[in-house]
Formats: C-alpha cells, sequence, structure tokens
C-alpha cells in the first residue's frame, strides 16, 4: 500500500530544528548476564501518548541450555506489549494465556485490575546457541479501564497491516496510523509502528495523533539537520509534521505514540495506577499471596515459583 497522499514525504530539512523537543538516551541495566536499555520512564518525560515503559531487549547471544527466565510477577493498570527482532518467548499469564512469540508477531496482555505473567525461552530454543533482541513496553491505561478484567491477545506477523513505499517497509503494531488499524483491542488512542528504512529512504511520521516519538535500534536518521544514531530516542514537538531520513547504512525504527492521558501516573515497580491507593492495594495482594482469591493467581503451568515484592 501506498502513503496516503497527504503524508507525501517532503524535506526533513524543512522542519525547525526545535522539532525535537526532548531527546532520551536510554540507561542500560544488566539483569544477570542480559542488558537491557530503558527509554521511558525518563528524568525529562514519563510517557510518550499512553507508552510509559520502553526497554530494548539485547541483543544478547545464548550458549545450549541458556535462555531467559522471568519469573511469574504481577502488574496492574497497564497493557504490555512484547515484540520481538530475533528470538521468541514463551508467554504464560493467569488468564490460562500460554503463547510462544516469534519475530514480528505480537503479544499484548492488558493487566486491568491484575494480572500475572512469566516469559522464559522455550525449551525447544535451549537445546542450541540462540540469539535475542526486541522491545517490550507498557501502555498506561486510561482510569476508566484501570480496574476491567485481565486479557489477553496474540496475533501473527501476518495478521498486522504493512505499509510499503519505495525503501520504507512500516508494520503497524497497534492502534491505528496511515488509514490502517491494527487487530489489537486499544483503550486509549495509540500508534505502534515497526519501521524498516533502506538507506537514504525518506518516511513520514503520522500526523494526526498529538504525542509522537521516535526510538532507534538500528542505523541512523536525519530529523530537522540533526543526526541521530542507534539507541536514542526522541520526543517530537505536537502538531509538526515531520519526515526523517535514514543514513547510508538505512535504519530500523519503532515509532510510538498517541493521545496524552488526563494526568501523570504513579509506577512503582511493575505496577502503574491512577492512585497510590491502587498500588499499596496491588502490594498487599501480591504479599499476601492468596493465589485466585484476591487481585492475582499465579499462570498455569508456571506456579512452582514467582518473584517476590522487592
Amino acid at each position: 500500500m501506498s502513503w496516503n497522499p497527504a503524508l507525501t514525504p517532503g524535506c526533513p530539512d524543512a522542519v525547525a530544528a526545535d522539532a525535537i523537543e526532548t531527546l532520551i538516551i536510554p540507561r542500560a541495566r544488566d539483569l544477570g548476564g542480559f542488558e537491557v536499555r530503558r527509554a521511558l520512564p525518563a528524568p525529562k518525560r514519563q510517557m510518550v501518548g499512553p507508552f510509559i515503559f520502553f526497554d530494548q531487549m539485547g541483543p544478547a547471544e545464548f550458549l545450549t541450555d541458556q535462555g531467559i527466565d522471568v519469573r511469574p510477577h504481577p502488574h496492574i493498570g497497564l497493557g504490555t506489549v512484547t515484540y520481538l527482532y530475533r528470538g521468541s518467548f514463551q508467554h504464560r499469564d493467569s488468564t490460562g494465556a500460554d503463547q510462544i512469540i516469534t519475530p514480528g508477531a505480537l503479544n499484548w496482555m492488558v493487566a486491568g485490575r491484575g494480572v500475572t505473567h512469566s516469559e522464559r525461552s522455550p525449551e525447544a530454543v535451549r537445546a542450541g546457541p540462540s540469539s535475542l533482541l526486541g522491545i517490550q513496553t507498557w501502555i498506561a491505561l486510561p482510569e476508566e479501564a484501570e480496574d476491567i478484567a485481565p486479557s489477553f491477545e496474540h496475533h501473527a506477523a501476518s495478521a498486522l497491516p504493512e505499509i510499503r513505499d519505495q525503501g520504507v517497509t512500516a508494520r503497524l503494531i497497534l492502534g491505528d496510523a496511515y488509514g490502517e488499524r491494527a487487530p489489537a483491542t486499544m483503550h486509549s488512542e495509540t500508534f505502534y509502528l515497526d519501521v524498516a528504512l533502506q538507506a537514504r529512504a525518506r518516511f513520514p511520521l503520522p500526523d494526526n495523533h498529538e504525542d509522537r516519538g521516535l526510538y532507534i535500534t538500528e542505523g541512523s536518521i536525519s530529523v530537522a539537520g540533526q543526526d541521530f544514531e542507534a539507541g536514542q530516542m526522541m520526543v517530537l514537538r505536537p502538531g509538526d509534521r515531520i519526515t526523517v531520513q535514514a543514513g547510508d547504512r538505512g535504519a530500523r525504527l519503532m515509532a510510538l505514540g498517541g493521545a496524552t492521558l488526563n494526568g501523570p501516573r504513579h509506577i512503582w515497580w511493575n505496577f502503574v495506577a491512577s492512585s497510590r491507593d491502587r498500588i499499596d492495594e496491588a502490594k498487599r495482594h501480591w504479599r499476601e499471596g492468596r493465589w485466585g482469591e484476591g487481585l492475582f493467581d499465579l499462570p498455569r503451568g508456571d506456579r512452582d515459583d514467582y518473584i517476590p515484592l522487592p
């Protein structure tokens, strides 16, 4: 599908130099031989649209019998998005979901009032060397959706809309952009795109969303005459029509954003909420461990161990 004619790419240098509202350099965190780079929340920016957490996982290489083991842990007040470039995860959660995700597919888990999940490298993958590279994000729920029942959706790569133009392939993971809509059930205005650019290719950002950001996973881009490299997130000024251009090596981007929520959110551990009382209640339920009787249960098939409160 071609671009909407209203979004015909222009010259990126025609945009004002202050089009970049915030530049975020992610913080690296070592999770025991496995590195993540956290872009959100950042000191100067808690959210981009409803996106409140953004981690690049890897790249990581594992030897035979090695892999990822994230034990069962709880969430409230958010939706989690797992999207992989390389590797695979086995997701289990307290809704009964048990799903292996592979590159280009979408796992979308809505915690609502409370959910528990684990993510582990599948046994088949541990049988030999493996690699992993992907993005995990949280999307804060609007207040009216914070108490909904937890749910899980998996959508194969073939189910996600693709938008193609010369030198550009953009897969719409969540929400709407360029007249297309992704299949996952959303609770607020959102867009989330995986964009691959060939060398010097130009990509116009959606201009129908209030808040927009870009994260570069590979290569480099230029915006308004400024060059940006892999591992940087840019939050863009609202309202500007912006086209980015890939560098000589091409680029891989995640474009994200949507409508801003009605206020900031409280974040504690894996909990996101519009009030501290909700977080205190979640702490109490997880600490008590009365699985299936309160806010939380443990995933079917992964009930032997869990992550305690920090």
